[in-house]
Formats: C-alpha cells, structure tokens, sequence
C-alpha cells in the first residue's frame, strides 16, 4: 500500500543470513546421507555466503565447522593456532617406475568458510602406483573431504592434487573420470537394466567381462536373484547394501586407475565387505578405502589417521603403538580394549 515502507536491501540480507544459519547444521546432517553430493552443496553454500557482506553490528555471526560432523564444529585447535599441519608422518609412498606418483596431495588445505577451522591445513600425501591405503579416523575428521578433494570434486583453498602427474584442476570431467573413479556411501543406480548400470563406466565390456566382474565381487547372488544381466533395475526396491553392490562392480570395471571407496561398503556384513575389498585390492590400479571397519585397515599396506590435530601414517602394528586414536578406533570396532604390541614384537609389512 502506498505510504508503506518497502522491504530493504539490508532486510532481505538479514533474512537469507538468519536462514542460512539455521539451515547449515540439516544440511551438514545431510551430506553424511548423500556423500560426494551433499559436500558439494554445502560447499557451494559456504562460497555464497562468503560473498554477503557483514551483517549488522550485534547480528549472531554464521558458525562454520566440518558438515561431516552433523553441524556441530568439534574439531579442536592443532598445532599453529588450529591448523592441523602435515608432518614427519606424511612419507610419501616409493614412486612408480617412471617416478611418477599414482596420487599426490601437496599441502592442501581446506576449511568450510572464511572462519571455519581448516578441516585440513598443509597435508601431504603421495601414493605409488598400485599402493592400498586405508583411512581411519573419527566422524568428522576429515575422511570424505579428503576423498573429495583427492578425486577432484572439492578444490582446495591452497594446494595441489595430482593424479599420474596431471593436476586435477586442469583437465576436463571426461578425463578426469578416465583417472579415477570414486564410489561414495550412498550409491547411484539408476533405472534400467543390470547389464546398463553396470556398463555405466565402461561401456565396452561384453557379457563375460560384466560376468567376471560379479563373481570377483561375491555379486552373482544378487545378479541371480534379480533375473540376470537383462533384467530391470527399480532402485528403490534394491536395499542399500545391494545398491552398494552393484555400485562397486561397476566402479571395479571402470577403467581408470585410482579407485577411491568412501565407506562404500558400510551397508555390507564383513563377509560381502571382504570380498569386495579384496577384488579392489586385486584390480590394476591404486586403491584408497575411506574404512567403516578395523578389517579395512588391515588389509590396506598403509593406514592414514586422521585424528582431528596430526595425521599419522604407518601399517596397523605400528599405528597401535604411535597412535592412541587408531588403539581408540580398534577398540571401537572390535568392542574390546586394544593395546601396543609388546616390545620387539615384529612389525606387520603385509595385509592380513
């Protein structure tokens, strides 16, 4: 109505602050459900806000922290005012033949927002070709923002990552998906046949490979059950584990070298969970397994903790004694206390 004052610009700023603050804990929440998906649109949310200018004096500023840690920021402060800094246990793994890393992270750096507390700060890491890592750590410290960031879907704040050389950052998508190949908590299948979604990677491979491919990942059972390669697919008949099943055959026939699971088998008991780990282990390539379970982390050559101050790197006997987070973890997992090996007990160089 004329006379009326009009809503002003510093309103609607007020609004969309307001808003957005209360929206960011549901959808940190969120991005544990949606994996990959969810980091990204947070992601994109944190970008947008950085660009509002500050809001007024007295106004209750946006709290940032890790979204894997359902909205809640406990990251404590590390080493140099928070930041948790790489040290003398980021080794990096022996270089390929030609010397060339199969995956390096050069002090990278990431936070969610201008004011967040770095979720990583100056990490290292490099992996030889052909090298299995598992990473361990708890909720939140960081698991599925370094795969992430190590896959080329989140940039980093400061850093490189580079996979057989090429930097993530400056190759197109289609290239970048020939390099690696990324299968996340919460699994895509989509409708269509069997056959369909398991070519989605790779669309060459012939009715033997996609058979190949099932009985190295313990996945003919389910093939079986739902009337071969031809048969539809309905997603949402599929419970999550068998959704995690057939996302990983189709990650295991993908071409590319660098296979990194995130929790992708969390939905599978450790029997199915084994069987698929080990055929990913078998496959050509360099593998990365964010872990759900301690047998994970065994049968990886190293184990990254990410432990919320500094990351230790080592194989699980050494990690016991070097790390009282990883003892923590291994407690956790086995539901039983863990300890140090004894003194001049050997160390494990192997999987198990």
């Amino acid at each position: 109505m004329a006379g009326e004052p009009g809503v002003t610009a510093g309103a609607v700023l007020g609004a969309l602050v307001y808003v957005s603050t209360g929206l960011q804990p549901a959808l940190r929440a969120l991005v544990q459900g949606v994996g990959g998906g969810g980091l990204r649109y947070v992601v994109a949310l944190e970008r947008i806000l950085r660009t509002s200018p500050p809001g007024p004096a007295g106004s209750v500023p946006v709290q940032h922290g890790d979204p894997t840690r359902n909205g809640v920021s406990t990251v404590g402060p590390g080493p140099a005012g928070g930041r948790r800094r790489a040290g003398p246990d980021d080794v990096p793994g022996p270089p390929g033949p030609d010397g060339t890393p199969a995956l390096q992270v050069h002090r990278l750096t990431f936070r969610y927002g201008p004011r967040a507390r770095p979720v990583l700060a100056d990490f290292s890491l490099t992996l030889a070709p052909g090298e299995h890592l598992a990473v361990v750590g708890p909720s939140g410290a960081g698991k599925s923002t370094l795969a992430a960031l190590a896959s080329g879907l989140v940039r980093p704040e400061a850093g490189s990552v580079t996979i057989a050389g090429t930097p993530v950052d400056s190759v197109a998508a289609d290239r970048l998906a020939r390099s690696r190949v990324l299968v996340p908590q919460e699994a895509y299948v989509f409708s269509g046949s069997l056959a369909a979604n398991l070519r989605y990677l790779r669309p060459d491979a012939d009715d033997a490979l996609l058979a190949a491919a099932l009985d190295a990942l313990g996945a003919r059972p389910l093939a079986d059950r739902l009337g071969g390669l031809d048969a539809p697919v309905a997603p949402t008949a599929l419970s999550a584990g068998e959704r995690q099943v057939i996302a990983a055959v189709r990650a295991w026939l993908a071409p590319a070298p660098l296979a990194i699971l995130d929790e992708a088998t969390c939905h599978l008991d450790p029997a199915a969970e084994a069987l698929v780990e080990e055929a990913f282990a078998r496959r050509p390539g360099t593998l990365v397994v964010v872990a759900h379970r301690i047998t994970s982390a065994l049968r990886a050559d190293r184990v990254l903790v990410l432990d919320g101050e500094r990351p230790v790197l080592g194989d699980h006997r050494e990690l016991l004694a070097r790390s009282a987070t990883y003892r923590e973890l291994v407690g956790y997992w086995d539901d039983r206390p863990a300890s140090p090996p004894p003194a001049g007990a050997p160390a494990r160089t192997g999987p198990a």
